[in-house]
This record gives structure tokens, C-alpha cells and sequence, in this order.
């Protein structure tokens, strides 16, 4: 458990790609199995554990130290598990040393009445970084700045093996990953990842207008930017799946999808709900994503359908080294033999202008711009900077006022960073969204300050705010939900700009986000 922990801390308080990099490779090659298996599922998000409540850890909390002086550590630190590891009482006795190994198989195992007990005589064995390590470990709360490539390019690292080749056999294989770690060092190809293989993604770039001038528009492909979420369908062998972008299999999701692929081949695409013709707005997407079974009414009211990019392999044949054009003209004569797979249409222009003006007056509100790819490009797992470009349409603002503020987490502990705001309902402030970045490091310290100086109320670790402070957000989408009390839902809404300037009353109306719904 040392060892974890020490690697937790490094990593969040190292701000470097490639140092990260380093940091991890070395602790894939120095720590034993299974230990590192379960700490590359942490850092994946494939690990699936007994979630500790925060409501557990207070109350485990409260039984050791005076509960004032934890409601002040707590409020001052921020951060309920940097907490808990810094304020237990050290134990006195001498233990065992934990390894990661004996914690995953408490949080795995232990029943539900036992896991308090458990967890309280776990953390008496353990320094207060194995603390931390551990209570991370328990909560799901990993926040140390790597994604789950990052790490799957470490693990490649000084190996015959490249993050392509692991990201292909990723989804066949279940922590603690040894057959893996057995075929990285030299070992045979797992068997279980050899049937429907996930080919990773080829991702795109943000373009300005500015940038566009610099290219020419005969050498492009452009379609509409659709509002799903980024899948690859594989069929191959009889077996049917159904990936995310990051190679998470949700075909128990959207089983009639998946018996509507009656093809042999991998393709790529968004994934949407269709009815007819019209394409359901997102929020009726999410009704679905996430579910292990779905309802025969919910697939007869929110059919899911698949809108297609690309072609990567068909028939046996893998096109990923083929030019987008002879992709797309695969693409176009490959026979689905389903109503519920369609193609992406390709726009028609000739200038820049001409799909600016596309780009402006779109046909719907679930396009969210529009992509822009080279014709000669090959398909290229990542984000290479030059083949797809993404150019979204701008966002919707509104001037709101901050109502409520919570001290953040990680490298934000002990500055008020997750903001609550709210519209004028006629008299009434009426929350409408939360949002927790858009600003600078220097705009952080500014709205910390602002906090401290205007908190009318406190209700734990949240302070209410004098409703005195405008601020400018920009979101991406709007949808109607009944979980709101204003009755509507952002879409990644950000604090774009604070407008010090501008008096409270002059912040924008609820029936204004009304109108843009």
C-alpha cells in the first residue's frame, strides 16, 4: 500500500505529461502482481469496488476526534478522504504492513454490516499516505491527472507493444490484468481479447476560422457534428459489440442495435436516438446509457439508432491505411441491411464561406457544428493534430448570479472552485446549473476571495452567497428536466467570463433560457 500511495501522491503533484509517464512506467515495472493490476484498474476506472459513502467516513471520522475539530479540519482541507488520512489518530501498535492487494479484497468482499468495522481497523494500521491511498481507493475519487490512456501508454512503455495493441485487447481482459502483464513481457496474446476486437479511436482538433484560411476546402470532407456520443459497432466471428470511444462495451445497453448489425466488420459512428426521420435530443440518449437491461417500453420509446463516420475493417479486410475518400466510398457501398444504421451525409460546398454559412444556419438542434476532415488521411488511433478538425457552433450565454459556493478537491483544496447560479425568476434568484471551471488560476483566487467576504450562510461544507456577484456562462446544449427546479438542464456549462461591472438585478432572465430551449 506504500507503494500506491506514494504513486498517488507523485502523480497529483506532477503537472508534466511525460514525467507522469515515467512515473508510471517505473511503478509497472517495479511493483510485483497483483498489486500492480489492481492499481492500473484504479487509475482506469476498471475497478469495481464496494463504494464507501462519504456519510460512512464522517461517522468513522466522528467516533475517533472531537466533531468540531473535524468540521474545521474538513472546511479548511477541503477534501473529506485528505482529511479523514490526516486527522485519524496513529496507532501505537505494530501491524502488518497493508499491501493494495489486502485493501481491494476488503472493499471487495467485506458485507455491508462488516465494512465499517473493517474500514476503521484497516486505517489504524496505516501512515497517514496509505490513509489517503486507501480512503481514494475506497471512494472512487482517483483525481490525480491521468486518464486512462495515459496510463495504457505507460503500461506500453519499454515493452514490445504499442497502446494501439493494448487498447485492442483491453476489453477481454479483467483486473488484476496478469495475462496481460504476462504477454507485455514477452508472453502469448490473451485468447479472451481476440473475438470483436476494439480498434482505438481516431479523434479530432478544434479549428478557428482563422485557422481554416490556411487550407484548402478541395481537400476536405465536412458533415454535421451530431449530438450522441462516439461509438464503434463490431461484428465479427457471430459475436456483436458495441464500444465507447475509450473501449467500454455498452452493448447491454442497446440490444436492439446490437441485433441489427448484421454485417462483418468494425465501423464508426454516433450513436443516437432516431425516431423516423428526427433525431432525439441528447437528454432522451441518456435515458439509456449506463443500463445493464433496458425495458421493452423503453426500446419501443427511445429506439437507438447508428449514424456512420467511417469503415475500419469489413469482410476480413482492414481499410485503416486507406485514404478517407476510399474509406467513405466503402463506406457508402458496404450493405447494412438495417433501418437503424444510416449514413452521416457529406456536406456540399466549395469555400470556407460556404460552410461557415452551413455552419450558421443549422438544420436542427442536435447538430452541434461541424467536422472537417482531410480526404487523404488515414485512420489514426489518437488525436493527430491535422487530419479531423471539429468547428462547434458557438455556445449559448447567459449573465447568472452565483448563489452557492463548495470548497473544490485535489490541487483546489481550500478554495471555494464549484459554483452554484441562478436566473431571475421574477423576483426570485431560481438556481439553473452548476460549474466548476472557465476560469483562470488568478479568476480562482478572485471568486475564493469574493466567497470569504460575502457568505450569508453555511450548510456544511457549501456557503450561500449575498446575491451580489454576475458572471457570464456559456453552455452547449439545453434540455427540458424535471430533476431542476427551473425545469431546464445545461450542457457542460462553464463560467466564461466574471462580470464585476455589472450590477446583480441586470443578470439575464429565467424565461431567457427558456426562449433558447
Amino acid at each position: 500500500m506504500k507503494a500506491f500511495a506514494r504513486l498517488l501522491e507523485r502523480l497529483a503533484f506532477t503537472a508534466g505529461r511525460n514525467a507522469k509517464l515515467t512515473i508510471l512506467s517505473h511503478y509497472f515495472a517495479a511493483t510485483p502482481d497483483p498489486d500492480r493490476g489492481w492499481a492500473l484498474a484504479a487509475l482506469t476506472s476498471t475497478l469495481d469496488l464496494r463504494q464507501v459513502s462519504p456519510s460512512l467516513l464522517r461517522r468513522l471520522a466522528g467516533e475517533r476526534v472531537d466533531a468540531q475539530l473535524f468540521a474545521l479540519s474538513y472546511d479548511f482541507v477541503g477534501d473529506l478522504a485528505e482529511t479523514i488520512a490526516l486527522i485519524w489518530p496513529e496507532s501505537t501498535s505494530s501491524s502488518p504492513e497493508v499491501t493494495l492487494s489486502d485493501a481491494v479484497t476488503l472493499l471487495r468482499e467485506t458485507g455491508k454490516l462488516a465494512l465499517p468495522a473493517a474500514i476503521a481497523a484497516m486505517l489504524d494500521r496505516m501512515t497517514s499516505p496509505e490513509r489517503l491511498g486507501f480512503l481514494k481507493l475506497a471512494t472512487g475519487n482517483m483525481r490525480v491527472g491521468v486518464s486512462a490512456r495515459l496510463a495504457r501508454i505507460a503500461l506500453a512503455q519499454n515493452t514490445a507493444r504499442n497502446v494501439e495493441e493494448i487498447e485492442e485487447i483491453w476489453h477481454g481482459l479483467d483486473p488484476p490484468y496478469m495475462p496481460l502483464f504476462e504477454w507485455l513481457a514477452g508472453g502469448t496474446r490473451p485468447e479472451a481479447a481476440s473475438a470483436a476486437p476494439f480498434r482505438p479511436v481516431m479523434l479530432s482538433t478544434p479549428i478557428t476560422p482563422e485557422d481554416l484560411a490556411a487550407l484548402d476546402p478541395a481537400a476536405y470532407f465536412a458533415e454535421w457534428k451530431w449530438d450522441g456520443i462516439r461509438v464503434q459497432a463490431v461484428s465479427q466471428g457471430g459475436l456483436r459489440r458495441l464500444y465507447s470511444r475509450t473501449g467500454e462495451d455498452i452493448g447491454a445497453a442497446f440490444p436492439d442495435l446490437l441485433e441489427a448489425m448484421e454485417f462483418e466488420g468494425a465501423v464508426d459512428g454516433e450513436l443516437l436516438i432516431r425516431r423516423d426521420a428526427d433525431v432525439a435530443p441528447f437528454a432522451d440518449l441518456q435515458k439509456r446509457l449506463g443500463r445493464k437491461a433496458v425495458s421493452r417500453a423503453m426500446l419501443q420509446s427511445h429506439p437507438a439508432s447508428l449514424r456512420l463516420y467511417d469503415i475500419l475493417t469489413w469482410q476480413g479486410e482492414d481499410l485503416r491505411a486507406l485514404p478517407l475518400e476510399h474509406r467513405r466510398a466503402r463506406l457508402e457501398s458496404a450493405n447494412f441491411a438495417s433501418d437503424r444504421i444510416d449514413l452521416s451525409p457529406l456536406l456540399a460546398f466549395t469555400t470556407w464561406d460556404d460552410l461557415t454559412h452551413l455552419r450558421s444556419t443549422l438544420p436542427a438542434a442536435v447538430i452541434e457544428g461541424v467536422m472537417i476532415k482531410r480526404r487523404s488521411a488515414p485512420y489514426i488511433a489518437g488525436r493527430p493534430r491535422g487530419p479531423w478538425f471539429k468547428w462547434k457552433r458557438d455556445p449559448m450565454v447567459v449573465d447568472a448570479v452565483l448563489l452557492y459556493a463548495q470548497s473544490g478537491h485535489g490541487k483546489r483544496s481550500g478554495f471555494f472552485s464549484d459554483f452554484t447560479f441562478g436566473l431571475w425568476d421574477g423576483a426570485d434568484l431560481v438556481p439553473v446549473g452548476k460549474a466548476y471551471f472557465g476560469f483562470t488560476d488568478e479568476e480562482l483566487k478572485e471568486l475564493d476571495r469574493f466567497v470569504r467576504k460575502n457568505t450569508t450562510q453555511r450548510f456544511g461544507p457549501v456557503r450561500q452567497l449575498a446575491p451580489l456577484l454576475v458572471v457570464e456562462v456559456a453552455f452547449e446544449g439545453l434540455n427540458v428536466s424535471a430533476r431542476h427546479r427551473s425545469g431546464l438542464a445545461m450542457r457542460f456549462p462553464r463560467i466564461s467570463r466574471i462580470r464585476w461591472d455589472k450590477p446583480a438585478a441586470e443578470a439575464d432572465q429565467l424565461e431567457t433560457l427558456r426562449t433558447m430551449l
